[in-house]
């Protein structure tokens, strides 16, 4: 079983229920022998871009930012990681990209939870490999192929 916490800090009611957190993140850890659990903080632009400057050195939000936990030497927990995600940002960009801001969320969490199984996309050959997996457990929800011109949608 997959457990979330779902931490609320921002103003902003625009987010998913956290059933669907629930569904987006199972389908992509649909391994039944493996427990997890992921901590999913939602957060105003202004926590952040203060994350984004003391972990990645970048000004600014940034949609989502992944944090896999390392359990030290001897332990074992279910713990994953934990998810930050922008909400004003998420709803931005939904919008900027013609894509329903549920679908949007979806993927963001998936590419999140991908991220916390060691996934990247640093290197062309690991961006497509992730890609890949974004788009297959997406289609798993009937949600369209995110990489895709939405003209061609």
């Amino acid at each position: 079983m997959n457990y979330l916490d779902i931490q609320i800090a921002t103003e902003s009611s625009d987010y998913p229920a956290e059933q669907l957190f629930q569904r987006w993140v199972d389908t992509v850890l649909a391994d039944p022998g493996q427990d997890a659990e992921i901590v999913i903080r939602l957060v105003d632009e202004a926590e952040m871009a203060e994350l984004n400057q003391q972990y990645r050195h970048k000004p600014g939000p940034t949609n989502i930012l992944s944090f896999p936990f390392e359990a030290p030497a001897g332990m074992t927990l279910d713990l994953l990681g934990d998810l930050v995600i922008c909400v004003p940002l998420i709803a931005r960009e939904a919008r900027q990209q013609h894509k329903l801001p549920e679908q949007h969320w979806a993927h963001i969490t998936i590419h999140g939870t991908l991220h916390l199984l060691g996934y990247d996309h640093i290197e062309e050959t690991e961006a497509e490999e992730m890609e890949a997996l974004e788009i297959k457990f997406l289609n798993v929800l009937n949600i369209a192929n995110p990489y895709q011109e939405a003209s061609t949608q």
